[in-house]
């Protein structure tokens, strides 16, 4: 097996939300060198809603990328709270829907350069609460499942733990 190894952790910057370390790697063949990660105190949910085999999408702007997109309901764990609570409490604050939750798949959407977790869940059973948070989304809509492949060919899912969530999601209800 070869596997690197640390040999130390330079802080460079951190805050409640993140710290950027620089590795002191080696790996296998012998090369050492230095290696940026980004750290994060809290893992993150995220909810693939379905009902009547449609699935709860959110259209929402991201100013990091500058671009438009449809998503599902995400966001980080708070200190205490359990993954599945999260993914409930995301789910409502963003979208206006409380929602039962199960287990999907568990990833690491960067893993070359992060050791941030993301815990993926199945919603259902959804019933609206109130309305979406307009800090969020400007949309909320129910979009129907045989849809999601062409939208995402068109490039209108861009968000990474969106396309890894739906995909996973249609993938194993076929299977």
């Amino acid at each position: 097996m070869t596997q690197w190894t640390v040999h130390g952790t330079r802080r460079m910057y951190e805050s409640e939300w993140m710290s950027v370390d620089l590795d002191d790697v080696e790996v296998p063949q012998g090369e050492r060198f230095e290696h940026h990660v980004l750290r994060l105190p809290y893992p993150s949910t995220a909810v693939v809603v379905v009902e009547d085999d449609h699935v709860l999408l959110m259209w929402r702007h991201r100013f990091t990328t500058d671009a438009w997109g449809w998503e599902i309901p995400a966001g980080r764990l708070e200190a205490g709270e359990t993954a599945e609570d999260a993914a409930v409490r995301e789910t409502e604050e963003e979208t206006g829907y409380r929602t039962e939750v199960e287990p999907l798949v568990t990833i690491n959407p960067l893993n070359g350069i992060s050791s941030h977790v993301t815990h993926i869940f199945v919603g259902s059973n959804a019933v609206k609460t109130g309305e979406h948070d307009p800090a969020e989304a400007a949309e909320v809509r129910w979009v129907p499942l045989d849809e999601v492949p062409a939208m995402i060919r068109k490039g209108l899912v861009p968000c990474g733990i969106t396309l890894a969530a739906l995909t996973t999601y249609l993938t194993l209800r076929t299977t």
